[in-house]
């Protein structure tokens, strides 16, 4: 049997997830900002036409902002992330092999499915537009590296209505696609392979396997072989559990106080540890950062401090204890800190747990009942309903967020008003 495989991909994701809400948006110009509404991250077809940037500063923008009445919104990860999941539910229910690959993109496995490619994705399209209220275009070939490029074009011609199956147009889609856009072909092989006069996705999947092999090592040489339509990336049932978590987030003001701090590092600990239990693991190591304004003198630019966990563990609490510590030993007083964050390494999975003979486990049955009711709780009700004093109750610190829409989907208090 045939390789075929579709990607899903949300059109203007941040924007449209606005716009499910609030239809009065459609047709007019969206942008999404960043943490700390800094930074432009999304970008509705109607921002980009007028020439705003992705990734531009706002207040470059705020001339056009004001003068074509683009309407600006903080992000909102609570609402992007329960309608992600409303989505990637929708494809579950309708093809038997999914695989997420971000929060707003997804693979299928269309071999053996008894409709026509294109009308299954079609159909598709419609019922996730209708079930849930977000556009998507989708890429049809018969390797992963080929979707992503079939949909990038489904995306930006609007004669596809939103899909296309490559098989039938494969040259000219490879011909329209620079190089730098092929998927796992970063800026360092971009630049390499443009010195090579090989400008295009067409030229890339033209190059001998030899020369691939000894200048993109074998993974550019996999890129090559997915580009000539035979697949070599297999789907994936879950995403393999990370190595790392790291939480970490610029404030919203200067912060001084170590106070302050230790309520920032107990939060992104606890948001970190409640990651790792969701992969069934726990982490043997713990490290904190703390970045000070670029401007101040006398001091390093970034502190970290570190530390070996002697039993693994995925236990909020003892873990809270350990940021504490480590930020207490990089802390200065004096200069304005602008961002901190934890990062959890050395992971195992939490049934396998190597005990230590001089360090007692403090993750026994009450602490695993203790972290499994809270979980279970902030996952029906909303995250945060429960967490610990440690992390603060104000956070005045917290990053600015003064255009954020409301969580429409996981907040009571947020739920639309219907008068009738």
């Amino acid at each position: 049997m045939n390789d075929l495989f579709a990607l899903v991909d949300c059109n203007n994701f941040y924007v449209s997830c606005e716009r499910v809400f609030n239809p009065a948006l459609k047709h007019r110009p969206v942008v999404v900002l960043s943490n700390n509404d800094g930074c432009i991250i999304a970008r509705s077809e109607e921002a980009k036409a007028i020439g705003i940037r992705m990734g531009q500063p706002v207040f470059e923008c705020r001339p056009l902002i004001a003068r074509h009445g683009v309407r600006v919104y903080s992000s909102n990860y609570s609402l992007y992330g329960d309608i992600s999941r409303r989505i990637m539910d929708v494809l579950h229910l309708s093809c038997p092999e999914v695989e997420t690959y971000s929060i707003d993109e997804a693979f299928l496995n269309l071999a053996g499915l008894p409709d026509s490619p294109r009308d299954f994705c079609r159909d598709l399209r419609g019922r996730i537009k209708k079930w849930v209220g977000v556009p998507v275009s989708v890429g049809i070939a018969p390797s992963k590296t080929l979707a992503k490029a079939a949909a990038r074009v489904a995306k930006k011609d609007p004669g596809l209505q939103g899909v296309l199956d490559i098989r039938s147009r494969t040259d000219e889609v490879l011909a329209s696609t620079g190089v730098e856009d092929v998927w796992g072909i970063g800026r360092r092989y971009a630049r390499l392979l443009r010195r090579h006069g090989i400008r295009t996705a067409l030229d890339l999947s033209r190059v001998d396997d030899g020369w691939a092999r000894r200048n993109l090592t074998i993974t550019g040489l996999r890129t090559v072989t997915e580009l000539r339509g035979t697949s070599c990336i297999p789907l994936e049932d879950a995403r393999e559990t990370s190595k790392t978590i790291i939480c970490s987030r610029s404030f919203g003001r200067k912060v001084y106080r170590i106070d302050e701090l230790s309520e920032a590092a107990a939060a992104y600990t606890a948001r970190a540890a409640e990651t790792r239990r969701a992969q069934g693991s726990a982490a043997s190591f713990l490290q904190v950062m703390l970045v000070e304004f670029p401007f101040n003198e006398g001091f390093p630019a970034t502190r970290i401090a570190s530390a070996n966990i002697p039993v693994a563990t995925a236990y909020t609490p003892e873990l809270i204890g350990y940021a504490k510590a480590l930020l207490a030993r990089v802390y200065r007083r004096g200069p304005a800190y602008r961002k901190t964050g934890v990062m959890l390494a050395g992971i195992v999975p939490r049934g396998r747990l190597q005990m230590n003979l001089f360090h007692p486990c403090h993750e026994g049955p009450k602490q695993l009942a203790l972290m499994e009711a809270m979980d279970g709780i902030n996952s029906r009700w909303g995250r945060g309903t429960i967490g610990f004093a440690a992390a603060g109750f104000e956070r005045p610190w917290w990053m600015r967020q003064a255009k954020k829409s409301p969580r429409f989907t996981t907040s009571w208090a947020d739920l639309p008003r219907v008068k009738a």
